[in-house]
Formats: C-alpha cells, structure tokens, sequence
C-alpha cells in the first residue's frame, strides 16, 4: 500500500479537509467574538436608557421645583 503513488484526488481532498477544518474553528472563534460583541452592545444600551431615565427623572423634578417657585413668587397662571 505504501508502494502504490499517491491519488491526486485523495491528495487535494486532503487538504481541502485541512482547509476546511481551519475555516470551521476561525468560524467558531468569530461566533464567540460576535457574541461577546452582542453582550457589549446589549450592556451599553441597558446603561443608555438608565442615563436617559436619570436624565428625565431630574427634569421631571426641575419641573416641579419651577413650578412650586413660581407659585410662591405669584408668577404662575
């Protein structure tokens, strides 16, 4: 069997298979990146609408404070 020359199909099948194997862990490795990104992107976002609820929480109370001013100056309809 050793004898024998080698098939040049069994040969290029061979390294496809080694190609392909490479592909399929840069794949693996992207998905695990990408997920992680999601993560990222997921995290950011959650701590974007705290900041916006912050945000509309201090002005909501502004309002209030300008309102009760505006009253004790007489100054409201």
């Amino acid at each position: 069997m050793g004898d024998e020359p080698e098939n040049p199909t069994s040969a290029i099948l061979r390294r496809l298979d080694a190609e392909i194997d490479g592909v399929a862990l840069d794949i693996r490795d992207i998905e695990h990146r990408l997920t992680a990104l999601e993560v990222a992107v997921a995290n950011l976002a959650a701590t974007e609408a705290s900041h916006y609820a912050n945000v509309a929480l201090r002005a909501d109370r502004t309002d209030d404070r300008l309102d009760r001013v505006e009253k004790r100056l007489s100054l409201a309809d």
